[in-house]
């Protein structure tokens, strides 16, 4: 992939605050070297009451020689049951080494029943249907059967047909049923008691992934409609090509990949309740349940893992509640609450009823254990290389590191920065926001021509068609710009698509870019002095960003010249309607960059999508706690990374600390290495 040259200048320019040389090293070579574990408000990781694992519930196995691609989801001992106590499948897992998938008609074995049934509803055509009928419904099938395999357009037929009026109910629905047994490219639809048939264009769209036999069996099978039952494709060994599959019968069934990872599997959802009908037993008596549990997760975004627990729990993403977010490449672990889901339908670890959801920043900090590879001297440093290292870490102990936002918050688009998101919607401009959300990258892959195809065309359905499933926030959006429309209004309703945190992340992005850039000023500006204008927070036990206008102090011409406060003292404030700023040179900053971003009238209220953005202060510095580091060789140690050669005298730096909730070990490793620590 070329590399991101805006993304790493972005962060390469930041400032440090220690003079120290610094070294060189690789972070996060695999997901395992870099293990993020939350600390709760009551100062415990949150994995300290995790057993071992019996089996993880998601595992998407890498590609050969592609170690870092590498995902998992990991509850322990998951098993998720709908209200009915009836175990609910993974959506994708390992089929016990089983190399003998059944596919087409081998198939019988696992829909047997449902095979049997469907032959006998084939032969009501002949009893219900007068021989005309009859004969004229085959021509008209075997019409359209004919085109399409000499792959011509339908051109000159008929559309549909009419098999005339049927005025029993059930002799319809086994007419309904028998047609579409006897001709799976075809469908059937109801008008007034009248049975009208059709090509099934999706038929077709499916013979383009797969064989003619295949596409006959699928559709068979999908009308059997019998839950839990399973149909399974031929083996495919194109990565790609399986995604098209996934995707194509994603739309009404669950699917999942087979071990060795070519065999894709099919199966009925399980029926749930229509909203407002027959509810859970645990939103009946109008209480609101809350359970908390903790979630591992390895190599996968926060929002794809709330995507697949939403489906596998039938509520949505918004249902659950967090305290941060997580790196993706790296094996992270934290506290989550879901709404309206009990105890009993679930069986993580850490698992308790609890009284509320959680918020963004209930929690106390990070725990961080840390592997940074293949360590060199800086250029043209002659001194010993674990005297620096012992230098570096010391320094930023003693001193503290810039608390600057990470490049996590921003994204790592080359073309389109979550900040840019934030900012279009900050100025009410919707349809320009969902159009970045959308840019795409220049990359060939999946995700990439399908934001494509949708900048070009505005065509949210065909877009859909396109956009793999486990883009989870991208769908969302494309669902509801095709049912609402590319129109402002319609663009609003996208947004409302997303959860309330999602939206106000982008904002935040924004807020954080400018907070990035405010303290960069600051200090270049005025270096490590405490200067009249400042503001201080006085309270000196402040861990997070919430604390009250009444806490900070605006440092007087007075103060500043006797030095009465130290550099960790200093805030600076996040954009929004209830901060105040600096009243130095800092602060006519803030006013000049909200007048470049056309922010000069903003009230940091978008009413139109619920957000409001009161602001809030963010110290300068920060001090890791509770560090320590190991020097090894990397043979001493699990060198977990495919594929590459390391030298057997390479040094690794094994180091843990922990950091206050919204600090970034990226940031704090910059600042130790003196060195871009970006993969």
């Amino acid at each position: 992939m070329e590399e991101d040259t805006d993304y790493r200048i972005r962060f390469s320019s930041l400032c440090f605050f220690n003079d120290h040389v610094g070294f060189h090293g690789t972070i996060k070579s695999s997901p395992s070297d870099f293990i993020v574990t939350e600390i709760d408000e009551q100062g415990q990781l949150v994995n300290k009451t995790i057993n071992e694992p019996i089996f993880k519930i998601s595992e998407i196995q890498p590609e050969p020689n592609n170690f870092p691609k590498k995902t998992k989801l990991d509850l322990q001992n998951l098993s998720f049951e709908d209200g009915r106590n009836q175990e609910v499948n993974t959506l994708v897992k390992y089929t016990d080494g089983d190399q003998n998938h059944p596919s087409g008609s081998e198939k019988e074995d696992t829909i047997s029943d449902g095979t049997s049934k469907c032959e006998e509803k084939a032969d009501i055509l002949s009893s219900f249907l007068d021989e005309k009928t009859h004969e004229l419904l085959n021509n008209f099938a075997c019409d359209i059967k004919e085109k399409w395999l000499s792959e011509t357009e339908l051109i000159g037929l008929p559309l549909e047909f009419s098999i005339g009026r049927i005025l029993d109910k059930n002799q319809r629905a086994s007419l309904h049923s028998a047609i579409r047994q006897k001709f799976p490219f075809l469908i059937t639809v109801g008008k007034n008691s009248e049975i009208v048939v059709k090509p099934n264009l999706e038929y077709k769209e499916l013979c383009h992934l797969v064989s003619e036999e295949e596409a006959f069996d699928f559709f068979k099978y999908l009308d059997a409609k019998k839950e839990n039952s399973k149909f399974t494709f031929k083996p495919d060994t194109n990565k790609d090509h399986r995604k098209a599959v996934h995707h194509f019968v994603n739309k009404s069934l669950e699917t999942f990949t087979g071990n060795p990872n070519v065999v894709i599997t099919v199966r009925f959802r399980e029926k749930a309740y229509k909203r407002g009908k027959r509810p859970l037993p645990e939103c009946q008596e109008g209480n609101v349940i809350y359970t908390a549990f903790t979630l591992r997760k390895e190599n996968l975004e926060m929002f794809e893992a709330i995507g697949f627990l939403a489906i596998k729990l039938g509520v949505i993403p918004s249902d659950f509640s967090y305290a941060g977010l997580k790196d993706k490449k790296a094996i992270t672990y934290q506290a989550m609450v879901v709404r309206k889901v009990t105890p009993e339908r679930m069986n993580v670890f850490n698992i308790r009823s609890v009284d509320d959801s959680l918020r963004l920043g209930q929690l106390k900090g990070n725990h961080f254990d840390i592997v940074i590879r293949n360590l060199k001297k800086q250029t043209n440093d002659s001194a010993n290389l674990r005297e620096r290292i012992m230098e570096a870490i010391e320094n930023v102990k003693k001193k503290g590191f810039v608390n600057y936002y990470g490049p996590q918050r921003f994204g790592k688009g080359r073309k389109v920065h979550t900040d840019q998101i934030g900012l279009a919607l900050l100025k009410n401009e919707m349809t320009k926001a969902i159009k970045l959300f959308l840019t795409p990258e220049d990359l060939d892959d999946p995700v990439n021509r399908a934001k494509k195809y949708f900048l070009q065309t505005e065509d949210a359905k065909g877009t859909l068609s396109l956009m793999p499933e486990f883009k989870v926030r991208e769908r969302a959006l494309l669902e509801a710009l095709h049912r609402f429309g590319m129109t402002e209004e319609g663009c609003i309703q996208a947004w409302f698509s997303l959860p309330h945190s999602m939206r106000i992340f982008y904002v935040h992005a924004y807020t954080s870019k400018i907070w990035n850039e405010a303290v960069s000023y600051r200090l270049a500006t005025y270096g490590a002095r405490v200067v009249e204008g400042d503001l201080v927070c006085l309270d000196e036990d402040i861990d997070d960003e919430n604390f009250p206008n009444s806490k900070v102090h605006l440092v007087t011409e007075e103060e500043g010249s006797a030095n009465m406060y130290a550099i960790h003292q200093v805030v600076l404030p996040i954009l929004g309607y209830n901060i105040q700023y600096p009243k130095n040179k800092v602060g006519q900053w803030y006013h000049d960059i909200l007048s470049r971003d056309g922010l000069q009238t903003c009230r940091f209220k978008v009413p139109a999508l619920k957000l409001n953005v009161p602001g809030c202060y963010r110290q300068i510095l920060k001090h890791p706690r509770n560090l320590s580091y190991q020097l090894m060789e990397d043979d001493d140690i699990d060198v977990k990374m495919k594929g590459s050669h390391i030298d057997e005298t390479a040094l690794s730096l094994l180091i843990s600390f922990d950091l206050d909730a919204s600090c970034y070990a990226t940031v704090c490793l910059k600042e130790i290495m003196k060195h871009d620590v970006l993969n």
